[in-house]
């Protein structure tokens, strides 16, 4: 494909500039990591609102086509590998894309890239589905269900891989001691339990004195601030 027209998804929703970054996403802990990484590496972009709640646009064949497993966000850049287009989903396999593609926030060869990388999917693995499951059963639908146990797990669960991540930050201000897409990954799961799920105290999380001190630290950036309205409008 050498067209950004060739995409189904762009005929649903047309690039405002066709030389630049898609993105499709939604102002969620997961659809933030992209935009947040792209406002850190100064990189220009289209942003599209996708909704989460509508199936006209999640589950339309349009979205599917970009991505598969009908989840936000997802990205296609004009300028991919060859100078050819390229489409992602995946926030994982994006931040590493975007990290090669400008050379900044993952070490490019070496121990430190794996040791990043190991980080960014600790998060993927584990602080984005058991915070999320906190959510669920903290914040929304879940909440109604009678049925302790599910929620006393999801809290534990999330208690310790809060444990894991304080003690890391042990004498450092980001989780690899340089700030990296493993950050990026991690800190909108943090505020969204903080903001979103107003979920502090069940998960202990108000008592990890490193892991505040690090979400301050982040949603103190400047360009993490613009990246978390991305796809609130």
């Amino acid at each position: 494909m050498t067209a950004l027209s060739q995409f189904p998804i762009t005929r649903r929703w047309p690039p405002r500039r066709p030389e630049v970054i898609q993105l499709y996403t939604l102002n969620t802990p997961n659809g933030i990591k992209t935009s947040i990484m792209l406002e850190e590496c100064g990189l220009d972009y289209d942003a599209h609102r996708i909704s989460i709640g509508d199936p006209e646009d999640q589950f339309t064949p349009e979205f599917l086509s970009l991505n598969p497993n009908n989840k936000i966000p997802a990205m296609l850049d004009p300028n991919g590998p060859g100078g050819e287009p390229m489409g992602l989903f995946e926030t994982g396999a994006m931040l590493i894309y975007l990290g090669d593609k400008t050379g900044k926030f993952l070490p490019a060869e070496g121990a430190a890239r794996y040791h990043t990388i190991q980080w960014l999917m600790w998060q993927m693995g584990g602080v984005g589905p058991m915070f999320g499951q906190v959510g669920y059963f903290h914040r929304y639908k879940g909440s109604e269900i009678e049925d302790p146990r599910p929620r006393t797990r999801y809290y534990n669960e999330a208690r310790r891989l809060l444990g894991v991540l304080d003690r890391q930050l042990e004498g450092r201000d980001w989780i690899t001691g340089e700030y990296s897409i493993a950050d990026m990954a991690v800190g909108p799961w943090l505020r969204t339990v903080r903001v979103n799920y107003e979920a502090e105290a069940e998960t202990g999380m108000d008592g990890f004195a490193n892991v505040q001190a690090y979400l301050d630290r982040f949603l103190a950036r400047p360009a993490v601030q613009r990246g978390i309205e991305v796809g609130a409008a």
